[in-house]
């Protein structure tokens, strides 16, 4: 499924009426927003679809899927780990840590990174690795990069993917820690079931990993094909979403289910009890989750679908997308609310494929993939606040049109004072992604 191209069509099939109902200029929201770099589509790295992460000194860091070692993969390169530092001058200087050669060391990687507390940084790549699998392309990898005194990085493989049956293939989402430095993550395939695996990895005494399955999807009501990482609480518990499985439902494109928000619990005996706490449906709800979830200070989960939502003002067949809430209940079950349904014809953003994050004042800021407007489409950064009777108001913070952004297919960061950054894709041919900082 190609979502992209489904909602450029939608927008130009739309394009007459979101003529007439445009906002103008002077209701989207005056923001200050800078390109921080322009990726070159070379040794630089090209079309990132990460989120950023920053560290202490304000640095920042991220993946691109193509780009750096330009003799692999036909010439448009197997993907790098970069990183961005600020100047005294108010620029930024982006430096490739790694570059992939498409090997045992893996390629392509899609997913953003974590530090530790010693500055190595943790990834995944889908492809790459243990090359004996998925007919030579590889299964997937989770690496690491070591920092060293003279500023180079060391990559190291924690653990190739395809190793043994079951294991799980194709990480598409980032790795958590829990505080005894155990590594969490998912594949968006493979496992018992052959619709994606929960997967955690185990530091060892002489530096090896040993990788453990804690669930595996079958694709129907549990959910299948979890593309997004994981959140964990205060008790150990997992939380995340799968795009497929659930309940059935014709709601969802090229699928006959939508998705689930499920829970992992740890139980004594050393086994994973998996809950879904909620089965989309395609419709108010949303569909197609591809984000992780994020909590609040209550235990409530946020979360966006790609698909669902308003469909008598936006696409009438899927929907432009939406934010959802989980509040948990005393009986261990979950009441499920919709706070944002992308609508007036997707003007204010549509198809929402990455995690939010939240301020201290509890507003929430996303991006979406695209915008169905006829003067930019190429998506948006958007703040929702809470009002005072209980809903939640939508700001468009910036709309991207190709100069140099287009797609923003990851979430955003905050810095230490506020300041929010993201990247962009690129449209492939003029451009080929970028970083971004909005300030308020």
């Amino acid at each position: 499924m190609n979502y992209t191209k489904f909602l450029r069509a939608a927008s130009a099939a739309l394009m007459i009426v979101i003529a007439i109902f445009m906002l103008t200029p002077s209701a989207w929201a005056q923001s200050k927003f800078k390109t921080l770099y322009k990726f070159s589509g070379g040794n630089d790295g090209r079309g990132p679809e990460a989120s950023l992460i920053v560290d202490a000194a304000g640095n920042l860091y991220g993946t691109t899927v193509q780009g750096g070692n330009l003799s692999c993969h036909s010439g448009y390169g197997c993907g790098t780990v970069f990183k961005l530092t600020p100047n005294s001058d108010g620029g930024w200087t982006e430096s490739v840590l790694y570059s992939f050669t498409g090997g045992n060391d893996g390629r392509g990687p899609v997913a953003s990174l974590i530090l530790d507390a010693a500055g190595n940084l943790y990834g995944t790549t889908p492809s790459g690795g243990n090359l004996s699998c998925n007919s030579g392309y590889g299964c997937g990898t989770v690496f690491k990069l070591t920092p060293s005194s003279d500023g180079s990085w060391t990559e190291s493989v924690l653990y190739s993917f395809g190793s043994y049956s079951g294991d799980g293939n194709d990480p598409l989402a980032g790795l958590i820690f829990d505080a005894a430095g155990n590594l969490y993550g998912t594949t968006a395939y493979g496992g018992a079931g052959g619709e994606g695996t929960v997967f955690e990895l185990t530091p060892m005494s002489g530096g090896s990993w040993t990788e453990s399955v804690l669930n595996s999807f079958t694709g129907g009501a549990d959910g299948g094909g979890p593309v997004a990482g994981l959140t964990l609480d205060k008790a150990g518990n997992l939380y995340g979403t799968t795009e497929q499985g659930g309940t059935y439902s014709h709601n969802c494109e090229a699928s006959n289910n939508c998705g689930v928000v499920f829970k992992l619990t740890p139980s004594s005996g050393g086994g994973w009890a998996e809950q879904v706490l909620h089965a989309l449906t395609g419709g108010k709800d949303g569909g197609l989750p591809r984000a992780g979830l994020i909590f609040d200070a209550a235990g409530n989960l946020y979360g966006t679908a790609i698909q669902g939502g308003d469909r008598l003002s936006c696409d009438p067949y899927y929907g432009c997308g939406t934010v959802f809430k989980l509040t948990p209940r005393a009986d261990g079950s979950w009441k499920e609310k919709t706070l944002y349904e992308f609508a007036q014809y997707g003007k204010h953003g549509s198809g929402p494929s990455a995690a939010l994050i939240s301020d201290q004042a509890g507003n929430l800021y996303g991006t979406t993939l695209a915008d169905l407007s006829p003067t930019c489409g190429w998506g948006v950064v958007f703040k929702l606040a809470p009002t005072s009777n209980g809903g939640w108001h939508e700001t468009v913070l910036h709309r991207f049109c190709d100069d140099p952004g287009a797609s923003p297919y990851g979430g955003l960061v905050f810095d230490a004072a506020g300041n929010i950054y993201g990247t962009t894709n690129g449209d492939g041919s003029k451009t080929f992604g970028s970083v971004f900082e909005i300030t308020p």
